[in-house]
């Protein structure tokens, strides 16, 4: 379980993504090591542990990748919240307004959530990352319109976020029946076996 520092290296190919995860698993134990494919292609290497572990583990990335990550992150102190929702929790609360903020990259998406959920007093509802969105991520978020627009705010700015960043948007007052679809689930195939049209 990721207690402290998080990292998660994006790249382009299996083979250079299998590369640099074993050039970090063989400088550093962490806490959790994952790796895996996502869509389209890529291959993503997440680790956790200690701020020291994770930093040395960052910097055996980047030799192995010398500069052919797609993205790469660093969270010396990831809120757990992030981390929860990384696993499929999910907050079940309907608020005044509802932030929506999507990412070219997965690195870019847990950046832009840990930086919204540190800085303002909103929920974070849920987060959905490459698989099925053809690599990109997108998360929720829910509060008061001026917590909301502070997290989207933040979720902008922080680094690496801007130039990865499709789109974001605060939304006032969200139909009862679109949280309620929203609640129910993501994809929209298995909204569509669930209740018919």
């Amino acid at each position: 379980m990721i207690e402290t520092a998080l990292a998660l290296v994006e790249l382009p190919t299996v083979v250079l993504g299998i590369r640099v995860a074993d050039a970090m698993a063989k400088r550093v134990a962490f806490d959790v090591l994952r790796v895996g494919t996502v869509q389209p292609g890529r291959y993503l290497v997440l680790v956790g542990g200690s701020v020291a572990a994770v930093e040395e583990g960052v910097a055996a990335a980047r030799e192995v990748a010398s500069g052919d990550e797609l993205d790469l992150l660093f969270l010396p102190a990831v809120a757990r919240t992030v981390v929860d929702a990384m696993v499929g929790a999910r907050v079940e609360v309907e608020a005044e307004a509802l932030g929506v903020f999507e990412t070219r990259t997965v690195a870019a998406t847990l950046a832009a959530a840990d930086a919204a959920v540190k800085g303002a007093s909103v929920d974070l509802v849920e987060i959905h990352l490459a698989d099925g969105l053809g690599g990109k991520g997108y998360f929720l978020l829910c509060g008061a319109v001026s917590d909301v627009e502070a997290a989207i705010e933040l979720g902008s700015g922080a680094p690496g976020v801007a130039e990865q960043l499709i789109d974001s948007a605060t939304i006032a007052q969200l139909q009862s029946a679109v949280w309620t679809e929203l609640r129910a689930g993501a994809r929209f195939s298995d909204r569509l076996r669930a209740g018919g049209v």
